[in-house]
């Protein structure tokens, strides 16, 4: 009897192999791309850097590589301060983010399974609509002429307009906003698998709720909270649209630097490098996550 082409070993391989295939067409390559033109130095052409080959009647006789956008990144003040103002601005959002998204979580976990779907697409309703539109619909709320200005001083709570538009707090809030889902969506996968027996037990013990909750519910729940963490973490870490329409020109993030860098001034090599660094800062979180996620299983 003949052997098969392909083996279910073969097989195995072949499937697994499609991810690492995508990744590395769509994510390695394209940054492979990103790191050469960080190496490179800007000029007035196109494409608008240096070629990474010095070459001589066409042969390729060394590298025309250089560091000095990255020692730029890291001697220019205005840079260190974006990265830190776009970390700091970053967590504070996802501690706000995990505030109200945790009780979110939990109330549809525990709500009856009839209303469960009814409350997780209220969650998921402002996907529905252009995240820009979202966005300039609160520009409208918060502008000193807005909805929110005009109902107070029509009930007489305040005299003049309260300066709410291109704030570090509108900012934050756009932001809270925006990403709220991404927050309770992981938080409610996790918190509605938990053994509701777990809570009973603990109560037959003397356990009072809060209590339960502290020492049951929230340690097993960590898992959904570092996944909301992560997913709000990151993309708001380079976040430009939110910024720059809800903060105005104080707000100081790198989006809006590498948006600068790369439209405004055409420094291609001095806006990958910044890219490229960012990536590496946000590279701490993921292998953080990942190594919580292997001991929590180990655990388990």
């Amino acid at each position: 009897m003949s052997r098969p082409y392909f083996t279910e070993t073969w097989r195995r391989r072949m499937v697994l192999a499609l991810p690492w295939l995508w990744a590395a067409l769509f994510f390695l390559l394209p940054l492979a791309f990103v790191v050469k033109i960080s190496l490179a130095e800007a000029r007035m052409s196109v494409p608008p850097y240096t070629d990474l080959l010095a070459r001589v009647d066409g042969a390729v006789v060394g590298l025309n590589a250089t560091l000095a956008n990255y020692q730029l990144l890291f001697s220019d003040a205005l840079y260190v301060k974006a990265y830190l103002s776009s970390l700091k601005i970053a967590l504070v959002a996802t501690a706000f983010t995990l505030l109200l998204g945790y009780p979110m979580a939990y109330a549809i976990a525990r709500a009856p399974a009839a209303r469960r779907t009814l409350l997780l697409v209220l969650v998921m309703l402002p996907f529905w609509t252009s995240f820009l539109v979202r966005i300039y619909a609160w520009m409208g709320l918060l502008r000193p002429t807005g909805i929110i200005n005009t109902a107070l001083q029509t009930l007489g709570l305040i005299d003049e307009p309260l300066a709410m538009l291109n704030t570090p707090g509108a900012v934050y809030l756009g932001i809270v906003y925006a990403y709220l889902p991404f927050m309770v969506l992981p938080l409610y996968a996790r918190l509605e698998k938990l053994d509701p027996a777990l809570l009973e037990a603990a109560a037959d013990l003397g356990a009072r709720p809060w209590r339960a909750f502290r020492e049951v519910t929230l340690p097993l729940s960590l898992p959904g909270v570092l996944a909301g963490c992560l997913l709000v973490f990151i993309p708001v870490t380079g976040e430009f649209v939110i910024p720059d329409l809800l903060g105005g020109p104080d707000t100081l993030m790198i989006g809006k630097v590498l948006w600068n860098e790369f439209f405004s001034n055409r420094d291609w090599p001095m806006s990958a490098a910044v890219t490229v660094v960012l990536l590496i800062v946000l590279v701490a979180p993921i292998m953080l996550f990942q190594a919580l996620q292997s001991r929590t299983e180990i655990r388990s």
